[in-house]
């Protein structure tokens, strides 16, 4: 996991929300949060559900496979018809809680593709969902509607291949998942998350005009442009260090983290190795870096 987002980014998160799990809080007129029960050093406070609209709902991210989640998430959908649960991306504190919410609702599943790789590697998030059956997946651009919202999808792939982002254009909202957290930066992990989709997908991002973002972590994002901005100038920060490190041969990972991580809590060690392994990656497919016994080094 990256260290906390920084003092330039956090005046451009809104005021802290207070989150107690399993409380249906509404945040804007078609937007109500649920806390699923699983905070984490990865997880923040926990996975945020939002049901979307008043008369019919979609829910975005029904979360974890968690028995006092879904009570929760029936609890605030009060009966009303569900017409679609999307979801951002497969990882187990995101889609699990979608087939059990199908069954209580009857809604289809929809939003990104299957996505399940086993990865042995230390992880900074949640493993793949291998129970993730959606009913359609939404291409870029197309929508799904309900009697006074429209969620498009925006592929944003990054953190992870099958990753999408949904537009809600009536409130002038994105619910970014975890491409854009509100605490942290977002993990980007090979093999599967790639450090030039990832930079590419918040390009994508800066071209919109969206008023803010709502990320399954964290508050509310104001001012998302700038904070957008703030986020591609730290992972261009990263990647001068590495390079600074390699130009001084220190071109193995574990003594690269040590020198870019100072004081990191030690549980987030390997993640952060899999952060530098991400850039020297996207490095080396630019030609700038290349691999050698084991240790990395500047491209001759």
């Amino acid at each position: 996991m990256e260290a906390l987002v920084s003092a330039a980014h956090t005046r451009h998160i809104a005021p802290m929300i207070e989150a107690p799990t399993g409380v249906a809080l509404a945040i804007a007129p078609l937007v109500t949060r649920v806390l699923a029960p699983n905070p984490s050093p990865f997880t923040y406070t926990g996975t945020q559900t939002y049901l979307v609209g008043t008369a019919a709902l979609a829910v975005i991210d029904p979360g974890p496979d968690d028995p006092e989640h879904l009570e929760a998430l029936l609890a605030a959908i009060a009966g009303r018809p569900v017409t679609a649960i999307l979801c951002t991306h497969t990882h187990r504190d995101h889609s699990p809680a979608a087939a059990l919410l199908k069954a209580a609702t009857g809604a289809l599943i929809v939003g990104c593709a299957p996505l399940s790789l086993e990865d042995a590697g230390p992880r900074a998030d949640a493993a793949f969902d291998t129970t993730y059956v959606p009913d359609r997946v939404l291409a870029d651009g197309e929508s799904v509607t309900g009697p006074d919202w429209t969620l498009t999808a925006i592929a944003t792939p990054g953190h992870t291949s099958n990753h999408l982002v949904f537009a809600l254009p009536e409130a002038g909202a994105l619910f970014t998942g975890d491409h854009v957290m509100g605490w942290s930066t977002t993990v980007v992990a090979p093999p599967d998350g790639d450090m030039a989709a990832y930079m590419a997908s918040l390009d994508k991002l800066m071209a919109r005009e969206d008023r803010v973002y709502y990320p399954a972590h964290g508050e509310p994002i104001e001012n998302p442009r700038r904070f957008v901005r703030g986020l591609m100038g730290h992972r261009k920060q990263r990647e001068g260090q590495i390079l600074r490190l390699l130009r001084d041969d220190i071109g193995a990972i574990p003594a690269m983290v040590e020198r870019m991580y100072v004081g990191l809590d030690p549980r987030l060690t390997g993640a952060a190795g899999r952060s530098v392994l991400a850039h020297l990656l996207d490095l080396r497919n630019r030609g700038i870096v290349e691999e050698a016994g084991g240790a990395w080094k500047l491209a001759a």
